[in-house]
């Protein structure tokens, strides 16, 4: 079976900022499409606000992020304690140098990176838009 995976975020109105900051933090090809762009919403169970993002894929080497703009009226805040994405990294100072970015962004330092009891380096930083970024070094790096 071959199969391949990524997360799909359902911004809360902000897509069309969010995916071109990831594309800044990750590089990688950027696809966005807005509603506005499609050309025809009859029959669609909803009415898209002007700009909204219907779909977004950042291809960068070692991750693939989708999303686009979530529909309704009371999105939840994508800030969470009960997931995080996992950053596996092949140095200290490429882990330091995205944390420190994420952190000049606008984002927030959570967990200190460092020595980890199962002997990885390891940190947490939240970035502007409430995603978690679990960052990891494996100890043989």
């Amino acid at each position: 079976m071959a199969l391949t995976s990524s997360p799909y975020l359902s911004f809360p109105g902000n897509a069309s900022e969010a995916f071109p900051y990831y594309q800044e933090l990750f590089g990688g090809e950027l696809d966005m499409q807005t509603y506005d762009a499609m050309p025809s919403l009859e029959g669609f169970p909803f009415t898209p606000p002007p700009g909204a993002v219907a779909h977004a894929t950042l291809t960068a080497p070692g991750i693939t992020l989708a999303g686009g703009d979530g529909m309704g009226e009371d999105l939840p805040p994508l800030s969470s304690s009960v997931y995080s994405f996992l950053l596996i990294f092949d140095s200290a100072d490429e882990a330091r140098g995205f944390i420190d970015t994420v952190i000049r962004g606008g984002g927030a330092a959570g967990m200190p990176f460092e020595q980890a009891p199962w002997g990885d380096l390891y940190g947490q930083v939240t970035d502007r838009f409430g995603i978690r970024w679990d960052v990891n070094v494996p100890a043989a790096a």
